[in-house]
């Protein structure tokens, strides 16, 4: 550790003002300094003596005014109310007693060092594991150890360091719309506008060419008064430019603002020139405009961004059901948007929790790798509290919910890095190349077109050289995906297939091999007929009632597609009580019912040596009973999707833990013998995965998140078809709900099309910019009409995409609702 540094008694020169070095703001006196540091109060000092301490000075080099003024800082003794269990268990995300989550919102966050400095929290409080900022909404996740800190010391420690957090109990459990749009954008446009009309008001005389020569001190007068108006815009409309322009500069980095920022000051200090020095009247109206324009480009990029953000995020259907108790006591699949605070809902072996809720019944062993990352599960018991992203592993549990289903929070869950990391697409890659070198190329043109008219017009080399700088836009290449990708992640969801994210939709157009699970992937379990047949002659062919209520109480712990339609069969009896339920995935389950052993599951799982290997054979008490016949029904829409990827030349396979008994009529859906491939354990899916893509291949996996998580994870693109349950795995990459099978072409024709029209946009805005730069160098172009088609060209390929996937989806059937209401 680092000690503070030493108070100095040097003395400052007479007559200089003092500026605080955390905050910059002016010091009153020279009274708080360490060394040659000064400060404007006690806080800014402390937080400097905090950051030493600990070895965290470097934020004061990532940026130019990192600090935030202390001298209204709030007092920590204000977040005792924190230390109330009803209010700390609101704004938990998560706790298992040691380990919880908190995420505050911090209105002070402006720039790189907030992000670097909040996220080594940890250095500054040992109790806290590790905390990640979510920058656009001015938040940090923080995931911390009870036992060694409290939300009321980090919340006190956030403020200590300037940023407090604002803290709305009422938005806890809110699934309202984000903000669209930050109101100091509006702002800055108003004045932007405001000054732009009134100095082309100004700037009429000129317009006309009214002789200067009559009327030279109204031509004065209103220069001064343009140079009055512009200097709010350079300063405050303007300033996030030449703010972000000097941020990439210190870090060696050229971006976009760069030249905006350099072509805004040209055409500013110009003007400044000749009306200071009466040489003409400058191009302020230009300047205006120029950051006008760009401003309102920058504010319908970010609503129409955010706009589709709220639909996918908040407005969507996640094709995932739960299983709602009702007051009769039986069941009913629920889509999540439709579970309230109340409900009881069954959480079966596998399933994950959707929400926070109170355990009323069952022995839950809850694996919470989803939220934490820790895969040990914890015992929890009757009465314990339970959080959204937990996994069951055990016997049916009873959750009385708490808090509706934040499908947001599933989302961003879904999404962390730790499950499954996407490479970039070859779009995404281009559009990463074309940012990284498309400044560097501007200003060497820019450049050159300067040099080579300075000799014959100062004027127009200046205007050829602000032209160029203002008119290229990499903008196009840059929002290409997020507007139009997004647009059709919004379609797709809306039609019950959400797919977790853009790299996903790109992934699509690499697939080489396609590989499908039976039982509940291209089978529909609703329509299976089940009969029982006696495993000896001799034996009884039907079950007794005692026999069929143990069958129906072990198959209804678990979520396996044929556990829960033998479950079906036996609606009619009651259910018993069941104990040391397990699952054995790709094999069986067992457990014990009124003193019973009670096994199902596949013939190498019971050890049945003779007769059928076929079915899912029942054993009580180490007696084979006999096996479940159960005859399957293949998913509508199978036929045509296989000839859709035989038409894109993928290569297609079936994987199953059945035996072969259906090959035969398999065949009619995968000639090839070769492409169908039975008796497949969990880890034999996985290894086959693997195989492919080691032969080159980029595979998609089609499965039912139960017995091929492992396949799914390991594959390019894994795809769960949900079947009025609740099989989400963060293993997967999108969901399906099962009643949208038949239009799984449609639906990948529409991701084609989206990298098809991407790809378009490159063309065009690549044409835009040729075009576009080969005008400016001439130096004809004005910048504000230059000003006005750069955010027309971002605008442009905006609605280029935006227009384009909408008209392949109504083409498609998919721009309307979906078959069923969600």
């Amino acid at each position: 550790m680092a000690k503070p540094a030493a108070l100095s008694t040097a003395k400052p020169a007479p007559n200089v003002q003092l500026y605080c070095y955390h905050c910059q703001d002016e010091c009153p006196d020279d009274r708080l300094h360490i060394e040659d540091k000064y400060f404007c109060c006690s806080g800014c000092q402390m937080v400097y003596e905090i950051l030493n301490t600990h070895q965290l000075c470097q934020f004061y080099d990532l940026d130019e005014n990192p600090g935030i003024s202390q001298k209204s800082r709030r007092d920590a003794r204000s977040f005792a109310w924190l230390d109330d269990e009803e209010v700390r268990l609101q704004l938990l995300e998560f706790t298992d007693g040691n380990t919880a989550i908190v995420t505050f919102y911090l209105p002070a966050m402006h720039c790189a060092s907030c992000i670097w400095l909040l996220e080594h929290l940890y250095k500054l409080d040992s109790g806290v594991v590790h905390s990640k900022v979510n920058f656009l909404k001015k938040q940090v996740t923080i995931h911390f150890e009870e036992k060694n800190t409290s939300l009321r010391k980090l919340a006190s420690m956030l403020t200590s360091i300037g940023y407090t957090p604002e803290i709305n109990l009422g938005d806890v459990s809110a699934n309202g719309k984000p903000k669209a749009v930050d109101r100091s954008l509006l702002y800055k446009i108003g004045v932007a506008g405001f000054a732009f009309g009134n100095i082309m008001l100004l700037s009429f005389p000129e317009y006309l060419g009214l002789q200067k020569e009559l009327e030279s001190h109204f031509f004065s007068a209103f220069g001064y008064v343009n140079l009055l108006l512009s200097l709010p815009v350079l300063l405050f409309s303007a300033r996030d430019y030449f703010i972000s322009a000097y941020t990439g500069l210190r870090h060696r980095h050229l971006n976009i603002d760069v030249p905006l920022a350099l072509g805004m000051t040209m055409l500013f200090g110009r003007s400044a020139w000749e009306i200071l020095t009466q040489s003409g009247a400058g191009y302020l109206d230009s300047f205006a405009g120029l950051v006008f324009f760009l401003l309102v480009g920058r504010w319908f990029q970010q609503k129409t961004y955010h706009q589709l953000s709220f639909e996918r995020d908040y407005k969507s259907y996640f094709p995932v059901a739960a299983s709602r108790k009702n007051t009769d006591g039986s069941e009913a699949a629920t889509p999540l948007n439709k579970l309230n605070p109340g409900d009881i809902i069954l959480v079966r072996n596998g399933e994950l929790i959707p929400a926070d809720g109170i355990l009323l019944k069952g022995k839950a062993h809850i694996d919470y790798a989803f939220v934490t990352g820790e895969a040990d599960p914890i015992k929890l018991e009757s009465g314990a509290y339970m959080y959204a992203g937990g996994k069951q592993l055990g016997e049916t549990l009873e959750i009385s919910l708490t808090r509706q289903v934040n499908t947001s929070y599933l989302t961003q869950l879904w999404n962390n890095e730790a499950f499954k990391s996407q490479a970039k697409g070859h779009a995404s890659a281009l559009a990463d190349r074309a940012g990284r070198y498309f400044t560097a190329v501007i200003l060497g043109v820019a450049s050159l077109a300067f040099l080579y008219w300075v000799p014959q017009s100062l004027p127009t080399a200046i205007n050829a050289f602000t032209a160029v700088l203002i008119i290229a836009c990499p903008c196009a290449v840059a929002l290409s995906i997020p507007f139009t990708m997004g647009n059709i992640l919004r379609i797709l969801a809306r039609n019950r297939f959400y797919v977790k994210n853009t790299n996903v939709l790109e992934s699509f157009s690499a697939v080489k091999s396609v590989i499908f699970d039976k039982t509940g992937t291209i089978t529909n379990t609703g329509q299976h007929a089940v009969h029982f047949m006696p495993y000896s002659p001799n034996a009884p062919a039907q079950l007794s009632t005692t026999d069929k209520i143990a069958v129906r109480t072990l198959t209804h712990q678990s979520n396996h597609p044929l556990s829960r339609q033998i479950a079906a069969a036996f609606a009619d009896v009651p259910l018993g009580t069941l104990s040391e339920f397990r699952e054995f995935p790709g094999r069986g389950i067992q457990g014990i019912e009124n003193n019973r052993v009670i096994r199902l599951g596949s013939a190498e799982f019971i050890g049945s040596q003779t007769g059928s290997k076929s079915g899912v054979f029942l054993e009580i008490n180490g007696q084979i009973r006999g096996h479940f016949q159960l005859k399957s029904h293949y998913r509508q829409g199978l036929a045509p999707l296989l000839q859709h990827f035989k038409q894109r030349h993928i290569a297609t396979w079936l994987i199953s833990g059945d035996h072969d008994r259906e090959a035969a009529a398999l065949k009619t859906f995968f000639p090839d013998a070769a492409a169908l491939r039975f008796k497949q354990s969990p880890q034999d899916k996985l290894d086959f995965v693997k195989s492919l893509q080691q032969r080159g291949q980029n595979v998609l996996m089609m499965g039912d998140g139960l017995n091929d998580a492992g396949a799914l994870q390991q594959s390019d693109v894994g795809i769960v078809v949900a079947e009025n349950t609740n099989n989400f795995t963060p293993a997967c990459d999108a969901i399906l709900h099962a009643e949208e099978f038949d239009r799984l072409p449609q639906f990948f024709q529409l991701a084609h099309w989206g990298m098809t029209t991407v790809n378009a946009a490159y063309l065009l805005a690549a044409c835009y910019n040729i075009v576009g730069l080969s005008y400016a160098v001439t130096g004809t172009l004005s910048p504000v009409i230059a000003a006005v088609l750069m955010p027309l060209s971002s605008v442009t390929i905006l609605l280029f995409g935006f227009g384009m996937s909408q008209w392949k989806a109504m083409q498609l059937g998919l721009a309307f609702s979906p078959k069923s209401s969600n």
